[in-house]
């Protein structure tokens, strides 16, 4: 496996040196357990997501343990300007939902990373939570996938907090106060019971499950509530898989 480069460049420090200071300005910010993210070498980080600037809470909090990740965005973003030529020039990879090869390209993509010692965030929801309290919804298989074939970690992150700032589906932000975000890194997620395995659809279920428990614990701990028995499954409540519900 290739030795992960640096990954600081001088790019990614303007970008952050822009895009921080917005964030500081919007909330103040606690993340634990940061040590459980790899310092070198790959991994793959699973947030939960209920809002539309989860990306840059969690981008933030890896930028803090020292690395710099790559997201599996909307493709729909890369066409809108200057931001899509960001998303470019960062080495972001555009996500087809709807289509024949919907996502196939992208874990193509996203492997590449991996093999390259980078990290990378995969939201395994896919999408903000239907859930109608923002708990952590049933996850698909890209993230588990990709951890198996390329045996690397998976690990978990939760945040709770950004939904004062950005509502959820919202575009307008809330700038004063500033608010209070958490966030938590839990242990990578134990996956040897499926390693080796084939691939099948039983063999990737159970494995997304277990990652989305990972998820559901550390949100309970931030939240300190206890999330419902059953994860909120968007297909039994007649929802879209994409877009607004």
């Amino acid at each position: 496996m290739a030795k992960a480069r640096g990954e600081k460049t001088l790019g990614w420090r303007i970008l952050a040196g822009i895009v921080i200071p917005i964030l500081l300005v919007l909330g103040r910010y606690t993340f634990r357990n940061s040590e459980r993210v790899p310092r070198t070498g790959p991994v793959i980080i699973t947030p939960n997501h209920y809002s539309n600037i989860d990306p840059l809470v969690s981008a933030y909090a890896v930028w803090r343990t020292g690395r710099v990740t790559r997201f599996l965005a909307k493709a729909s973003l890369f066409k809108v300007p200057v931001f899509g030529a960001i998303l470019r020039g960062t080495g972001q990879i555009p996500v087809q939902r709807a289509g024949a090869n919907a996502g196939g390209d992208s874990l193509s993509a996203a492997g590449k990373l991996v093999e390259d010692g980078l990290a990378i965030i995969v939201y395994p929801e896919g999408t903000l939570t239907r859930d109608p309290d923002m708990w952590p919804m049933r996850g698909k298989s890209g993230a588990v996938r990709l951890a198996l074939e390329h045996d690397v970690p998976i690990v978990p992150f939760a945040h709770w907090g950004a939904q004062q700032i950005l509502p959820r589906y919202s575009k307008r932000l809330s700038l004063f106060p500033r608010k209070n975000v958490q966030g938590i890194f839990g242990e990578p997620v134990d996956l040897s019971r499926w390693k080796g395995k084939p691939l099948t659809a039983k063999t990737l279920a159970e494995a997304t499950t277990a990652v989305m428990q990972a998820i559901t614990a550390l949100v309970e701990e931030l939240r300190d509530e206890k999330a419902p028995v059953e994860r909120w499954d968007p297909s039994k409540h007649g929802q879209t898989e994409i877009g607004r519900f």
